[in-house]
Parts: structure tokens; C-alpha cells; sequence
């Protein structure tokens, strides 16, 4: 499997936003699409594409996660409205977005939960710890009401 990165500019959510694409090749040979990043204003917004968030994307997400954090993203938003399985590398790639921004004194939102993530968030109790929100527009407003706090 082969793992390509794209870089593309465009506007969203009213601020310059860059977009990563992470994309593998499969056996077929066609390009699939595994997550993207979105560089706004005052946090990045990793939409996960796929899904299964399992230990095929797991650890491309933990290491964009720390390229992300090195390079001072404080404030991180994983959407995971297209997934509908989490296995425990998934659940381990979301608690690494959320200890990185701890140790940056950021936020971190998950946002977009299907039931059946939702279900694992819970029964792991990670619900109690992790901030969670319906969407990514609420996630960007959770966000910048933490940010006027401090």
C-alpha cells in the first residue's frame, strides 16, 4: 500500500484553509481517500474519510496528529461523521489528539459521532474525559468560546 499526501488551498468557514489529503493505493490500483486536514483560523480540522478507523489509518492519523502538534496546533477537531467503526488503534489515535493538545494547553473536540462510535466512546468512558460535539461548526464554536475564556 502506498501512501500519498496532496496539498490544495481553498476557502471555508470564512478563513484561508489548506487542505491535506491523505490518500493509499489499493490492489486495484485506485486512489482512495483516508482523511483530510483543514487548516482554519484558530484550530485544524482532521475529517477522517473512510469508515473504519482501525489500524489500516490509526497510525497515518497519529502521526499527522504529531506534525500537526510540532509544528504549534494547539487546537484540534477530529470529525468522524463518516466513520462508523472505531476498533482500539482508532480509540488510541483519538487519545493521542487529545493528550497532545493537553500538553499544549489547547483544546480538543470530537465531533460528528455515529452511533456506533458513540456507543464505544461511552462504554470506554472516554465520554467523561473527551470534549464531544454533533458537528464541526459547533466543535469551531467550542473552540473559540474556550479561547475568550482564557
Amino acid at each position: 500500500m502506498k501512501l500519498y499526501i496532496f496539498k490544495e488551498t481553498s476557502e471555508r468557514f470564512c478563513s484561508f484553509t489548506r487542505f491535506y489529503y491523505i490518500r493509499t493505493q489499493n490492489k486495484s490500483g485506485k486512489m482512495d481517500n483516508k482523511f483530510e486536514i483543514s487548516k482554519l483560523e484558530k484550530c485544524s480540522v482532521m475529517q477522517i474519510l473512510c469508515e473504519k478507523l482501525d489500524t489500516n489509518i490509526a497510525p497515518a492519523i497519529k502521526s499527522e496528529l504529531v506534525l500537526l502538534s510540532g509544528n504549534g496546533e494547539k487546537n484540534i477537531i477530529i470529525d468522524l461523521s463518516n466513520t462508523r467503526y472505531c476498533d482500539s488503534s482508532g480509540l488510541s489515535a483519538i487519545l493521542v489528539a487529545n493528550r497532545l493538545c493537553k500538553n499544549s494547553k489547547g483544546t480538543f473536540v470530537l465531533s460528528g459521532l455515529q452511533s456506533a462510535v458513540e456507543r464505544l466512546i461511552s462504554i470506554s468512558q472516554l465520554d467523561t474525559v473527551l470534549n464531544i460535539t454533533d458537528n464541526t461548526e459547533q466543535a469551531i464554536e467550542f473552540i473559540n468560546s474556550k479561547q475568550i475564556e482564557n
